[in-house]
């Protein structure tokens, strides 16, 4: 069948997903190419790689892909970002909105799916699917069959495109033939066909060694014939000099004649680039000045492949040589890259430490994710900078466990004998996870967070943090004005930096302390510098983010905006559940602030259920000064207070599993995603169901989107 007839039959189908799966060299790009060519919808394309297999990156590119099929989607690029479970909860929920809301029919193209092979990634795009409108498509092209299209075959119509259906027939052969002026019998086209076994790129590169004088009975068959294309049309007349340029080049996913000297210790890589050019090699331009270019896909493989096979032993050298280019060029995420290709793990993980804060501060926690397991837990565990980085990263996160194990290595350190300079900066760091974490009760929190603000200096990267952890130690100690000059100090510093964090923390505090001092117009405007850090910095989701959303909840019932109240309580409500017992004193400050908005709401069983987080959180860590006289408190005042609504919140597990709700994802599955049994997750669909009132998971889902659990 012609690639013509596939693509009309898959265009009138009605289906609303289409997956391709073809190898390399059976014209998967040139399928997509041809049928966004021939397609009257609105279009758009995405092309994935290998630093696309997060969420994050995945939706992101997506969203930005789909801004030209419909306006919501350009509106929702920035929210594409967050942590774990808010990834499925709020931003695929958003961008599915978006493309269900289209206003014409698209056709939207994403080639390479097989680079998104994390099974977040598949979720995440699982659930986008779910929003794509009758009369609109999604393409998914990848190298090799998706296991989870077994899901979609399912619930979705999905359909399928496969290599058998991209192989090409003699008449279409006969066209290739043609289209390269090459004049064969009707037995030679049997014969390539035969010999290529329909393989598009073989019948092409076959097409190309006829015309320059092999015989039809010398070409070999399958993939194997562009290896045999490429070294005897490409390589084997080249000199040796060009032949180990380009071997040697194909570890480099971008390519300067700088670079390339680099690599390879030469000084003529702008001219042998210019002759590959001219060769016709296979080289694309990058830009409009002939500064960078890249191989083509296929070549590139083959040349990897020529490097292994010649060259092994150079891998390491050629990826340090790349490493070193580009790290006196500023250009450190791909310095990292090389590096740990190049097996260096310790540099690798010196420049992690330098890049994790900046890296994490733009949104890319997922990169920092990908950078500490490349450098692994044996070089970070000797670490004592990389350590602090990997104890961060669990704690941002409210991976409890793993941030337990990080603060235990931390501990066991010893840095005694350690130059001056590296041990005080060290101590402070260590001090400030102890305070995060609160293990000894709220005295030492304080002694760690003096400690630190009297270590790090005025232009550490660090200060807001530790200064805010004073603010926090002070109330803690009952101290509000020494407190209150802790958390100015800390937001000044942060905005400063960039610290988006401490700048939200720090201005809910300031919030709450304006409240109690009856300071309505000082505590809106911290509260709003708080939100506002949030949304334009597109936190959501982070565990950080729960205080300043319930702070802004509360101020909003004092004005008498309920609608909003209820916004930023939802908001909050969803932040909490990263907000786990590693921050105790943020996740009960948090739980404590939402509380109090159900309380004011008149709904007495919704408050009551965070006060049970609470006493769960407080039997971790007891010792929280007059934090748990706070608490107190507002336990006596709930006793007497009158109901006037009733609700019972989704807890923080329910929370974490409510979003695989909108997948196809059997039960067993959601607890293999979420490290619980069966039994555990039954029982937690069955408390959700109840919760909203649902029977389906289709109604779950809809109720919950309704109350902005989902997708809001």
């Amino acid at each position: 069948m012609s690639r013509r007839a596939l693509i009309d039959g898959a265009r009138s189908s009605g289906s609303r997903v289409v997956g391709v799966t073809a190898p390399a060299g059976y014209g998967k790009s040139t399928l997509l190419a041809e049928w966004a060519a021939t397609d009257d919808r609105a279009i758009g394309w995405a092309s994935l790689d290998r630093f696309d297999d997060s969420p994050a990156a995945l939706l992101t590119l997506l969203a930005t892909a789909s801004a030209g099929l419909s306006p919501y989607a350009a509106d929702v690029i920035f929210e594409m970002r967050g942590l774990g479970t808010s990834l499925l909860g709020r931003s695929a929920p958003l961008l599915a909105a978006a493309l269900a809301r289209a206003p014409d029919p698209f056709l939207l193209l994403v080639d390479d799916i097989h680079a998104a092979a994390s099974l977040q990634c598949q979720d995440a795009l699982e659930i986008v699917l779910g929003g794509v409108p009758a009369g609109s498509q999604v393409v998914l092209a990848g190298r090799h069959e998706q296991p989870w299209f077994a899901r979609l075959r399912i619930d979705l119509p999905l359909q399928e495109i496969g290599a058998d259906d991209l192989r090409l027939d003699a008449t279409a052969a006969r066209t290739i033939f043609a289209e390269n002026d090459v004049d064969v019998s009707e037995d030679d086209v049997a014969v390539a066909v035969a010999r290529s076994e329909g393989w598009p790129t073989g019948l092409q590169l076959c097409a190309l060694a006829l015309k320059s004088g092999t015989p039809v009975l010398g070409l070999s068959g399958d993939e194997r014939f562009v290896a045999d294309y490429l070294y005897h049309e490409c390589m084997a007349g080249l000199p040796a000099q060009m032949q180990r340029f380009l071997r040697r080049t194909a570890v480099l996913d971008q390519l300067s004649a700088e670079l390339c000297d680099a690599v390879l210790g030469t000084q003529d890589a702008g001219e042998m680039l210019r002759r590959i050019e001219a060769r016709g090699l296979f080289l694309v331009p990058l830009d409009r000045h002939g500064h960078w270019y890249r191989y083509h896909g296929l070549f590139r493989e083959f040349l990897v492949a020529e490097l292994h096979r010649h060259d092994r032993a150079m891998l390491p050298e050629l990826h340090a040589r790349a490493a070193e280019w580009l790290e006196g060029e500023g250009l450190l995420d791909l310095t990292v890259e090389h590096l740990l290709a190049a097996g260096d793990v310790a540099r690798a993980g010196e420049l992690v430490t330098e890049l994790a804060l900046p890296t994490y501060q733009r949104g890319d926690v997922a990169v920092v994710e990908r950078w500490l397991h490349g450098v692994g837990d044996v070089v970070i565990t000797s670490s004592p900078a990389l350590a602090v980085i990997a104890a961060w990263a669990a704690i941002l996160q409210g991976k409890s466990p793993d941030a337990e194990c990080w603060a235990a290595v931390l501990e066991a350190f010893d840095v005694t004998d350690a130059p001056e300079d590296d041990r005080v900066a060290f101590e402070s760091a260590r001090a400030m996870v102890r305070a995060a974490m609160c293990p000894h009760g709220w005295r030492q929190v304080l002694a760690d967070a003096q400690y630190a603000v009297a270590h790090e200096p005025a232009w550490s990267p660090w200060r807001d943090q530790a200064l805010h952890l004073l603010g926090s130690g002070l109330l803690l100690a009952g101290d509000r004005q020494a407190a209150q000059d802790a958390f100015l100090d800390s937001s000044a510093s942060a905005a400063l930096v960039g610290n988006h964090d401490s700048v939200l923390l720090s201005e809910a505090e300031l919030a709450l302390l304006a409240m109690e001092e009856d300071a309505a117009a000082e505590a809106e405007a911290h509260a709003h510098t708080a939100v506002r850090a949030i949304d334009e910095n597109h936190l959501e989701g982070y565990p950080t983010t729960g205080l300043a959303l319930a702070v802004a909840a509360r101020l909003a019932l004092r004005r008498g905006d309920g609608a909003a109240a209820e916004r930023f309580v939802t908001r909050a409500m969803r932040a909490r559940v990263h907000c786990t017992h590693v921050l105790p004193y943020l996740a009960l400050r948090t739980r404590l602030q939402i509380a109090l908005v159900y309380a004011a709401q008149g709904d007495r069983a919704a408050a009551r259920h965070l006060l049970h987080e609470i006493d769960d959180l407080l039997g971790r860590t007891p010792d929280m000064g007059v934090l748990a006289d706070e608490i107190e408190r507002f336990r006596d005042l709930l006793a007497g207070s009158a109901t006037s609504t009733a609700s019972v919140p989704l807890t923080p597990a329910e929370m974490r599993l409510l979003p695989y709700l909108q997948t196809h994802l059997t039960i067993a599955e959601i607890g293999r995603r979420l490290f619980v049994s069966r039994n555990t997750v039954s029982s937690e669909v069955g408390s959700i169901y109840r919760k909203l009132g649902a029977t389906t998971r289709g109604a779950a889902v809809e109720r919950a989107v309704e109350l902005g659990l989902l997708g809001g």
